[in-house]
């Protein structure tokens, strides 16, 4: 074999084997699992736990408690690397998943969503982490693009999954749940063994790390988070408690939701990447409020529907909150900081889905103009972004300014 046919074979193997494709599999994995855990939640804890407003708001509680600890992933990366982390994180993800439908009490139920949980937001805060590592800043909005893109396509293939082993074999939910755990498992075992060990460009701090001019990066953290909750929580359940939606139906509505995505979301990335962050985060959030202000008042499916896939969508405008700290951010700071900001994220997630869940149980409108007022304060943050952002400009206003 020749010289040149040998450099030619091996860059295609790195090609073949590059960091970016190992994100795109990792994220894969997850949406697949996660999809499928989410789209069965709610129909499964009503039909065989009896779950009522206030249990569903306690298990969304718990399930967040993890992503509110997400900072102690600095104090392991001391102990193994962030790859190692990640897919390690994902592994127990699926197995959280796997035996949820082994255990369908409310006890239980509890249990195995924490189980779930803590892969699945240790794995978020790494893999986040090592995506504005790993990807260039001019990149970035195509390529998170590109990575909701494959999430929905994994949510997609979750979503028919569940209809071929659930209405087309009439499996229980038992076997649905061990089936794609089992699956999600062994592909996170097949990316530890094909995957190469990539380096990391700058060496992460190993401590935690809190900037006084990363605030407005910190702020819209949280109100993202309590805005997520809304959606993930009420929104859904909604759709099942009030306009009964099926199984099939909100699986249905979820494919929906995913193919839009699909579509989409590349599109949005490359957008982003040309409007700049400040122009997406205003028309996110003038959005949101309008969605929720609509979740409030909605009486037919129909529409309700609309607004739910409407919602979904916006999520993908997200992208320019992570590469707007990318502008912004030392490169030494990104792992510690993607960790702070994951407990920051769920502050509010840890305690809303409990207090929200108890005030749904008099009032669900209340609920849905609360999360308007999360989006009207997020609409406000939006427009102290720099039309430029970078180091020595993170904000147009700030009350101070500390050089680090």
């Amino acid at each position: 074999m020749s010289d040149t046919s040998l450099t030619s074979g091996n860059s295609i193997a790195r090609q073949q084997t590059n960091p970016q494709q190992l994100l795109l599999w990792m994220t894969f994995v997850m949406s697949m699992v996660f999809a499928v855990w989410q789209a069965l939640l709610n129909n499964f804890v009503i039909e065989r736990a009896a779950f009522t407003g206030a249990e569903i708001g306690l298990l969304q509680s718990l399930r967040e408690i993890p992503g509110f600890l997400a900072f102690t992933a600095v104090f392991v990366l001391l102990m193994i690397k962030e790859q190692t982390f990640a897919l390690l994180s994902l592994a127990l993800l699926c197995i959280g998943v796997g035996i949820t439908g082994w255990f369908p009490d409310v006890i239980g139920l509890y249990l195995t969503t924490v189980l779930m949980s803590i892969g699945f937001h240790y794995f978020e805060t790494i893999n986040q982490s090592l995506t504005l590592q790993w990807v260039d800043k001019a990149d970035a909005p195509g390529f998170l693009g590109k990575a909701l893109a494959w999430r929905s396509a994994a949510a997609l293939f979750g979503y028919g999954s569940i209809w071929l082993i659930m209405s087309w074999l009439n499996l229980d939910y038992i076997w649905m749940y061990s089936i794609i755990g089992g699956c999600g498992l062994l592909m996170v075992f097949v990316m530890t063994v094909y995957f190469p060990r990539f380096t990391i460009g700058s060496i992460q701090h190993k401590h935690l790390i809190m900037r006084k001019r990363y605030w407005l990066y910190y702020l819209l953290t949280f109100f993202s988070g309590a805005r997520r909750q809304i959606f993930m929580v009420f929104a859904g359940f909604m759709m099942v408690e009030k306009f009964g939606y099926s199984v099939s139906e909100i699986t249905g509505l979820f494919l929906i939701n995913y193919v839009v995505n699909l579509i989409f979301a590349p599109k949005i990335g490359r957008f982003i990447g040309r409007i700049g962050e400040r122009n997406a985060l205003i028309i996110e959030y003038s959005g949101l409020v309008i969605i929720f202000s609509c979740y409030a008042y909605v009486t037919n499916a129909n529409i309700a529907a609309g607004l739910y896939v409407i919602d979904h969508l916006l999520f993908a405008m997200a992208i320019a909150t992570k590469t707007y700290f990318q502008k912004i951010a030392d490169k030494q700071d990104i792992a510690s900081t993607m960790s702070v900001s994951f407990t920051i994220n769920h502050i509010a997630a840890v305690i809303i889905p409990a207090l929200l869940g108890i005030l749904w149980l008099s009032s669900p409108k209340s609920v849905f103009f609360i999360g308007t007022g999360f989006a009207v304060c997020s609409l406000a943050l939006a427009f102290n972004v720099p039309r430029h952002p970078r180091p020595d400009k993170e904000t147009l206003w700030s009350p101070s300014r500390t050089k680090h």
